[in-house]
């Protein structure tokens, strides 16, 4: 899965699923943690999600705000993780 809009809707839905917020509220540019929609213990529960449902591990370098600020940043992180992944194993 690394259509980019997949990835999208997945991270979404765990966004929408995982907070409780109306999906109304949540569109791909929200910010997500300036508004509060996700906390610290979410951002940690984003890193989980990503790693368990696209097999890809962030570095600790990958971890900064413009990587996981909104669901249009997660899912260009993961597409990006995805294709380096693909691009190593050929």
């Amino acid at each position: 899965m690394n259509n980019l809009h997949q990835v999208q809707e997945k991270v979404r839905q765990f966004i929408i699923n995982t907070s409780y917020i109306p999906a109304e509220q949540v569109q791909n540019d929200t910010l997500i943690f300036a508004q509060g929609i996700m906390d610290s213990m979410g951002f940690i529960s984003i890193i989980d999600f990503i790693e368990d449902s696209f097999s890809i591990s962030a570095t600790d370098n990958e971890l900064i705000e413009a990587n996981f600020e909104s669901i249009d940043a997660i899912a260009q992180f993961v597409s990006r993780k995805i294709q380096l992944a693909n691009c190593l194993s050929t």
